[in-house]
This record gives C-alpha cells, structure tokens and sequence, in this order.
C-alpha cells in the first residue's frame, strides 16, 4: 500500500456544540452519551482509502471555553482542515464562528480548507439557526457546509468524504489555483433569525 495521505483537522468551537462526539462517531461509528467536556485538546486519527487515495486523518479537537483559546494555535497552525463547528439550537455557538474564521484569517496557515458545520441536526424542532444561513455564511467564507448529528450518525462520515473530495480536487491544482478562503469578503452571521421552515438540511 501506498503511503498515506497525511490530513491533520482541527475542530473549533463553543463549548458544548458536539466537536468531540463528531470526532468519537466518525472515527469509532459508535456515540457515547456520557462524554466530557474536553479540557485544553484532544486526539484520535483515522485511516481510510477514499477514490483510491489512502488518507490517514490526525483530528484534535479543541476545548470551546475561552480559558482555554489561547492554546488552539498550537493545533491550527499547521492543520490543513479547520472545521467550525456550532450548534443549531444555539445561535450565540453560530455568532461565535466569525471570530474563530479571524483568528485563522490573522494566524493561520494559507490555503487551509475550511468547513462550516452546524451540528445537532436530529434536534430540528429547536433550531434557531436555519439551514440557509449556514450555507450562506460558508460561502462568504469559501468554506463546506454541512449538517450533521453525532448522536443518529447523519453527516458524519459525509462530511469527511466532502474533504477528501477538496482535497484531492486541490491535488490536481497548481498552487496558485487553489482557492484561498481568507481572500473573500467575510459576512459575520447575521444576529437576528430568519422565520423560515426548519428542516435538518
């Protein structure tokens, strides 16, 4: 087999958005109810062979409390996926995007590939955040866009297939083409919520 492709993600996030249950499905297909509040970071990877591509994903997931944001550098700086999670019954997780996408903008390594990924989708019935805005607001920021539920295992393994679909599109690029998300114009999410039909996307 050949060597893997070496991807290193970084999940970043409010506190209490599901960024370790995402990581604990995807890599374990299993859900653990009981799971902790991650303090400072966490680790777990996953290899897989994806349109004949072997990738071995190294994910850290990084705690959501501002105590501990200083520290997501250390895990951002050389990642070459950043995934920003929130909530959809939260719209204050979703508010909180835009300052995560600055600090990548200002710190980050260029050309990292981003994805917007409001997570909690089985919890339709309380969304506050509709499926439109999120894709909108990933656009703004050259970025996937995706829903997912660690807890029914919808998205997940999608939204992992859609990097590697990027990534290997960005294989087959000159460094020059590949899209740099920081370049667009940034459109913070909008603070007043739209009545529009929910739905889990």
């Amino acid at each position: 087999m050949n060597k893997p492709t070496v991807v290193k993600v970084v999940l970043l996030g409010s506190s209490g958005v599901g960024k370790s249950s995402i990581i604990y499905r995807y890599v374990t297909n299993d859900w653990d109810e009981s799971m902790q509040t991650t303090l400072g970071a966490s680790f777990m990877d996953k290899q897989i062979t994806y349109q004949g591509i072997h990738f071995k994903f190294q994910i850290w997931d990084t705690a959501g409390q501002e105590k501990y944001a200083p520290l997501a550098q250390m895990y951002y700086r050389d990642a070459n996926v950043a995934l920003l999670v929130y909530d959809i019954t939260n719209r204050e997780s979703f508010y909180n995007l835009k300052t995560w996408y600055l600090e990548l903008a200002e710190k980050g390594p260029k050309n990292i590939s981003l994805a917007i990924v409001g997570n909690k989708c089985d919890l339709r019935d309380s969304e506050t955040v509709s499926t439109s805005e999120g894709e909108k607001y990933a656009r703004d920021c050259n970025a996937l866009f995706m829903k997912t539920s660690a807890k029914e295992n919808l998205g997940v393994t999608e939204l992992f297939e859609s990097i590697c679909d990027k990534l290997i599109s960005d294989m087959n690029l000159d460094e020059q083409e590949v899209i740099d998300p920081f370049k667009s114009k940034l459109i913070p999410p909008s603070k007043q919520p739209k009545q529009e039909k929910k739905c889990c996307g």
